[in-house]
């Protein structure tokens, strides 16, 4: 054990034990002066601490010292009422202070209990349950802005850690230092109790068992008990005005003796006005004048101090100021952080940095905290952290967004203005600036705010710019969604998996599959929208497979037809017919025909006119269909469906291509045309 531990289990065991046995009077002093020095250093520590957290265990503390206290006032309760000896502390107390006098120790006394229990206990029990209020109230706010500085890139993700690990030890602090602030209280009301016992039971005991008169014996054992008093209730002072300090503490940049002196003599006017009263005072009025005219002179020289200093302060700003400047030339640039590459940007110029200033009411960082949340119930993958950066290269209102930084897209938006779209059913057209929406290319309009409202009652679908941009960044983060699983990740997501199913855990890695070969599963049902959220079901078709064949891509197919129920419910509506292309079963054959296997994997050597053949193919039957409004969905069997998602990707990006055992028993499908070639 540390000798930390040990001193402070003693402490307590010493409360503990001074409750039940007798102690002599001079083992009293020596407690009594401990009790005393212990006050004093909680005093001036909760003084010139930098911040609260730096005594997070003061309300445990304040029990402790509590305890301790109480229980030296049974033992000198005890001495006082057996002997009439309880030391020289108490005695001294209660002769000094009190100067011998009954009365006036008593009025000291009374008016020490009432200061602390009416004036600081009250005062801090008030502060303590307020700042407890506030400080939960504002955690919600506080964890808000944390996750838009973290999006923003202006900290880290270890520096957002350990603020969001501060604010919690905050909460808890206040919180605890709400109910703390009850012991001080009670200490104070017990203390009067008690002192109230000693002088009615030592006035008893002088008659009875002294013979004394009970004059005689009101003085004698009423010194002693106020002495008794005095050295429990200064303690208990002491710390109740800790306590009153700690939680009415506000400065965090420097020590508390220097700020106060600073915000109370640090406008040399507000000196030179009280100086100027002083000597007003002691030359008009009958007050001595020497004494107010020499205060009033010490104020105004201390103004004129105060005035000289700041100057100085100003101009040792300027030149720490160009200091740092001409060093940060200087200092070697840091290639190491030039090195990182962030997987999400979003750059904008300098007009659209009202949207993402929450000063200026902009809420696309709280829109980019959306995202990441939408995409994470959807695809059940976590969005890489999101970086926001203005660029004064870019146009005013244009954005750009990279991935791993390289840009693949970009757009732009008229501040104060909203997009309207034509479903396609409106037919009065409505008048202004024509664009294309930058996530589908689909034709729309810059309006005005003041033709919002008609546009929305011909049936135009209206959007603000930041929905514009969020829009885009949410399709761009879609079709990309499959870079950003990394190993990382994927071991992340088996750790999760393996807090309630470690025996599938670790019969499947990395007995049968490697971490790698798992990403690249995740990765080809994430490159076709397949949301990996059911990763039970994923690991339990992939340990059925995974002993037969280590191909992801044949394994891919496994987990798709496990997942039939998610994929039919996304792309098949419930009581609905479904219009869907199908395949000629000659091209089918042909496409398994030219299916070529090799260690790297199977690929195709279809021929060229073939392939052109099949793709003109199926861009008349995809028009079919988009003619009606409806996705692009094409059907096929589930040996073809792998190799003919491959052979299109590349000419229909957004082309759906399913197998019939991905297909639920009670979806009902038309087929409306047919891939031939």
């Amino acid at each position: 054990m540390k000798k930390s531990d040990v001193g402070v289990a003693i402490y307590l065991l010493a409360a503990i034990i001074f409750f039940i046995i007798p102690i002599p009077n001079y083992l009293l002093d020596v407690m009594l002066a401990i009790n005393i020095s212990i006050a004093l250093v909680i005093l001036f520590n909760s003084l010139f601490v930098k911040e609260v957290l730096e005594m997070s265990f003061f309300p445990t503390l304040l029990l402790f010292t509590t305890i301790f206290r109480i229980s030296l006032n049974v033992s000198s309760t005890r001495l006082i009422l057996s002997t009439g000896d309880p030391g020289n502390v108490v005695e001294t107390f209660g002769q000094f202070v009190g100067g011998g006098d009954l009365i006036i120790g008593a009025i000291v006394f009374v008016v020490l209990i009432l200061i602390q229990f009416i004036v600081i206990n009250k005062g801090s029990e008030r502060v303590a349950e307020v700042s407890a209020r506030f400080t939960l109230d504002a955690m919600p706010g506080k964890q808000m802005a944390i996750d838009a500085d973290l999006n923003t890139g202006a900290i880290t993700e270890k520096e957002a850690r350990e603020r969001r690990n501060k604010i919690q030890e905050e909460a808890g602090f206040f919180g605890s230092m709400d109910g703390a602030t009850k012991y001080v209280k009670g200490d104070a009301i017990s203390g009067l109790i008690i002192t109230v016992i000693n002088l009615l039971g030592g006035t008893v005991m002088g008659v009875t068992r002294q013979g004394l008169t009970a004059v005689d014996a009101l003085q004698q054992y009423g010194i002693l008990t106020i002495g008794d008093g005095l050295c429990s209730q200064i303690p208990s002072l002491l710390i109740s005005l800790a306590t009153g300090i700690l939680v009415t503490k506000a400065s965090k940049d420097a020590d508390f003796g220097t700020v106060l002196v600073r915000q109370l003599f640090g406008i040399p006017k507000v000196l030179y006005l009280v100086g100027s009263a002083l000597i007003f005072l002691g030359v008009v009025t009958p007050l001595k004048w020497y004494l107010f005219v020499g205060l009033g002179l010490v104020f105004i020289i201390s103004g004129k101090q105060m005035q000289k200093s700041i100057r100085m302060e100003e101009i040792e700003d300027e030149v720490n100021e160009d200091e740092v400047d001409a060093e940060e030339i200087r200092k070697p640039e840091n290639v190491v952080s030039l090195l990182q590459v962030d997987p999400i940007e979003l750059e904008f110029g300098y007009g659209i940095i009202p949207l993402a200033d929450v000063n200026q009411g902009g809420d696309l960082l709280d829109r980019v905290v959306m995202i990441r949340r939408q995409i994470a119930l959807e695809l059940g993958t976590v969005v890489p952290i999101i970086r926001l950066r203005d660029n004064i290269q870019l146009n005013p209102n244009q954005y750009i967004i990279k991935i791993k930084g390289i840009q693949v897209t970009e757009g732009e938006i008229l501040f104060d203005h909203y997009m309207a779209m034509n479903p396609g059913y409106v037919e009065e057209e409505i008048t202004g600036i024509p664009t294309f929406e930058p996530s589908f290319h689909l034709p729309a309009i810059w309006i005005t705010e003041g033709q919002r409202e008609k546009a929305e009652s011909l049936g135009y679908t209206v959007v603000d710019p930041p929905s514009i941009i969020a829009t885009h960044l949410t399709e761009v983060i879609r079709s990309h969604i499959a870079e950003f699983l990394t190993r990382q990740d994927v071991q992340n997501l088996v750790d999760n998996l393996k807090e309630n199913n470690p025996a599938l855990v670790d019969e499947l890695v990395p007995k049968l599959l490697g971490l790698g070969e798992i990403q690249k599963v995740l990765q080809n049902l994430l490159a076709e929208g397949i949301s990996i959220r059911d990763l039970l079901t994923i690991f339990e078709t992939l340990a059925d497979h995974a002993a037969t064949t280590r191909d992801t891509d044949v394994l891919t197919e496994y987990v798709r037809q496990s997942l039939k129920r998610a994929i039919s419910s996304k792309y098949f509506p419930a009581n609905e017919t479904t219009s869907v292309i199908t395949l000629d079963p000659k091209v089918e054959q042909d496409i398994m025909g030219s299916v070529k296997q090799t260690e790297q994997g199977a690929y195709l050597t279809l021929d060229p006119e073939r392939t052109k053949a099949i793709m003109a193919s199926v861009e008349t039957e995809v028009a079919k269909l988009e003619s009606l409004g409806k996705n692009p969905i094409v059907v096929t069997s589930p040996i073809v469906r792998m190799y003919f998602k491959k052979l299109t990707e590349d000419y229909f990006k957004d082309l759906i291509v399913v197998s019939y055992n991905e297909v639920e028993s009670n979806v009902e499908l038309q087929s409306v045309g047919m891939v031939t070639g």
